[in-house]
């Protein structure tokens, strides 16, 4: 069942009366950054306090199996972003939309007033190409939460010189409302697609200062596939991303870094639920499909990891959640999807054609009851070191140059501890999961090799692995993190 948006009318859905407006409806997408699926109380999660997230979620449809497709860099986030914003699978975007016919572009096509604040990961030109406006915007990685470089999108469609700012989530939040309250006020007539896109809870991991110290770092536990070091090296271990903590990691490290990670993320949600009230205070909530997701997922000391350049589920796992005018309410969906499925599927909830040449799929029917799920697998990858394959409770995850294999049965092993690899009585899954990832590798052109003539040992030697914190982490979070670290050494190290 398609949303009607030609006629008022009154659908009955699964016992609901469900009101859909004569017009199409606006769009409000909220965009998390590097936060992991299990962050978040409505996923079973009681150690973090997401109220207006969870009451988003019990009000639509939430995705427990949503996936980033993966990165051939360490800075998935670009990679994320390409894919989503082109509805693209990794291999056919990889990071540039120079000359990609992106979302906010196709809905502005088709009568949509487009409006963009935060985080843009892919280049200044293309913000430029696919908003009509924008304020707050932040072109980069990363930066310091508490000294944003924004721009704003100029009357001429160019981004004005970087301005140095407040706390990064209060900004772009800022800026949003700021866009839907002068929407209301002139009664515009177009529906707007609003793009949220938050650098929270990306590091540094340095909370506002009203937000510091609300999760007591004992009342977490770590983990539960904590280790101190990741057990074998598959790829470069000491990379930006996990230099937040010394080698060995430490419950105690791990607990301060999950305690401000998740204040970074109730200070957002915090800002959701602000954002939602100027929905409603302004008359629009009842005709805005509202999303909530996130680029990536966040290692924070499982499998001895802390960042999101890997294949297992605490990196590759993200939150998807869907509410709106014509959707069900408290809906649960474990179908596999992507990120990237999010383009071809907002057009079709709006009925605007899907655009072609997007590998996405539209996932209204799962939403409204009609299928269960729009693929049997799913494959992720890492740069040319790691692939993993998903079907069912299944997963085999492959490091070609090591030549070394991971099978894990997520029903019974959800933190991935038990490598069922080992046993004589798991070849058959093996070579069945392994004839599906190379299927899937060639169906997704994926060009790296599964057979390097060169194999890697898996052993190395954590003690030669060293903390070199970057140019933003501020003084709140160096003293925390960067214990025993001469710092000044760091820095210049840094500029050279």
């Amino acid at each position: 069942m398609k949303i009607m948006t030609k006629l008022p009318a009154v659908l009955f859905f699964s016992g609901l009366s469900l009101f859909v407006q004569a017009r199409k409806p606006n769009i409000l997408f909220l965009f998390a950054d590097d936060q992991r699926a299990d962050a978040l109380g409505i996923s079973g999660n009681h150690y973090i306090r997401t109220p207006n997230i969870d009451n988003l979620a019990r009000s639509g449809v939430r995705f427990t199996s949503c996936y980033v497709m993966g990165g051939h860099h360490g800075a998935i986030c670009a990679p994320s972003r390409a894919m989503l914003m082109s509805g693209k699978s990794l291999f056919h975007v990889y990071d540039r939309l120079e000359g990609v016919h992106t979302m906010p572009m196709h809905f502005a096509d088709n009568g949509y007033e487009t409006f963009g604040t935060g985080k843009w990961h892919n280049g200044a030109q293309t913000f430029e190409a696919s908003f009509q406006n924008g304020k707050n915007v932040f072109i980069g990685g990363m930066a310091d939460h508490y000294k944003v470089p924004c721009r704003d999108l100029g009357a001429d469609g160019k981004l004005t010189s970087p301005v140095t700012k407040g706390y990064s989530t209060d900004l772009f939040a800022g800026a949003a409302t700021d866009f839907i309250n002068e929407y209301a006020a002139e009664k515009r007539e177009n529906p707007f697609f609003c793009y949220v896109a938050f650098t929270a809870p990306h590091d540094p991991r340095s909370p506002r200062k009203d937000y510091i110290g609300m999760y007591p770092p004992e009342s977490i536990p770590v983990p539960g596939n904590f280790q101190k070091v990741h057990p074998f090296k598959f790829d470069q271990l000491d990379l930006r991303d996990e230099n937040l903590a010394p080698w060995p990691r430490t419950p105690e490290i791990i607990q301060e870094s999950l305690a401000d990670y998740y204040a970074l993320i109730t200070h957002l949600d915090a800002k959701v639920g602000e954002l939602i009230e100027t929905l409603k205070r302004d008359g629009l909530f009842g005709n805005t499909i509202i999303v909530y997701a996130a680029d990536n997922g966040l290692a924070i000391g499982s499998h001895g990891l802390l960042g999101k350049q890997d294949v297992y589920e605490h990196s590759t796992n993200v939150p998807l959640i869907i509410s709106g005018p014509g959707i069900p309410r408290e809906k649960v969906s474990q179908a596999l999807v992507y990120l990237y499925d999010l383009f071809p599927t907002l057009s079709g909830l709006c009925e605007i054609a899907v655009p072609s040449g997007v590998d996405g799929q539209n996932l209204t029917p799962i939403i409204m009851g009609e299928i269960t799920g729009v693929r049997d697998a799913l494959y992720t990858a890492y740069r040319n070191t790691a692939r993993a394959v998903r079907k069912g409770d299944w997963k085999i995850i492959f490091y070609p140059q090591q030549n070394f294999i991971q099978l894990f049965n997520l029903g019974k092993d959800p933190f991935e501890i038990n490598n069922l690899a080992k046993l004589p009585e798991s070849q058959a899954k093996i070579e069945e999961m392994m004839a599906l990832m190379l299927e899937l590798h060639k169906a997704n052109d994926d060009t790296a090799s599964m057979n390097p003539k060169t194999i890697l040992p898996l052993e190395y030697d954590y003690t030669q692995l060293h903390q070199h914190p970057d140019e933003w982490q501020p003084e709140y979070t160096l003293k925390k993190y960067f214990k025993g670290v001469d710092l000044e050494k760091a820095k210049k190290n840094s500029e050279h």
